[in-house]
């Protein structure tokens, strides 16, 4: 009795062994004509055997890959497809830059280096120096829900001054205050997720 731990170990074990030998046949034909029909005739079964992944893009080419790999590329057929080698898939992948955006001042978003970003580039005017002031209370409102802390303006000033690369620059301007954000979701936020423990510790309670 023959074990299969004796056997040949398998390329591609998916496949099975029979489709193993069928390819070991077609490397024995001498006739190339009769080797190309044989090689799409394993195509065809390795495709059969595989339904579930038919409408995966190339799969057509995949199964071609596979079936140089089972021969060890050394089987010489016609293919539809750039005919791989070992090297092919020993290419490392490309490498994936990450996103270049600033981790810094990461709490203010993205919105806010937008809205910088157009700002810093209008003309000097009332508008300007409007929105100047409404950026810097947003980051000081951004400020005050992410870190749970008040700030001096100066902070908020000198983060919006650096984050515009230095066109932006607020002195002598009183932003809105910790009071004055109340009405604009801060602490209506902190009070819900407050809201939000204190109904979880009262249902560990009555459990």
């Amino acid at each position: 009795m023959e074990y299969n731990t004796d056997r040949p170990q398998l390329k591609i074990p998916e496949y099975g062994r029979n489709v193993h030998n069928m390819v070991n046949y077609c490397m024995s034909i001498e006739d190339r004509e009769k080797r190309n029909k044989v090689a799409k005739s394993i195509i065809d079964v390795m495709g059969n055997l595989n339904p579930h992944l038919r409408d995966v893009p190339d799969f057509k080419h995949k199964l071609w890959d596979h079936l140089f790999i089972l021969s060890n590329f050394t089987l010489d057929v016609e293919s539809p497809y750039p005919i791989p080698t070992p090297q092919t898939f020993e290419e490392k992948p490309e490498r994936v830059t990450y996103p270049e955006k600033s981790r810094r001042f990461r709490h203010y978003g993205a919105i806010i280096r937008k809205m910088v970003a157009y700002v810093q580039n209008m003309e000097e005017g009332e508008l300007k120096e409007g929105l100047k002031i409404s950026i810097a209370n947003q980051m000081k409102k951004s400020y005050i829900l992410w870190n749970k802390d008040t700030v001096q303006d100066d902070i908020i000033f000198k983060e919006l001054a650096l984050i515009s690369d230095g066109k932006i620059k607020l002195s002598g301007v009183e932003l809105l205050s910790h009071n004055q954000f109340k009405g604009q979701g801060v602490s209506n936020q902190r009070n819900r997720k407050n809201n939000g423990k204190k109904n979880n510790q009262r249902k560990k309670y009555k459990k």
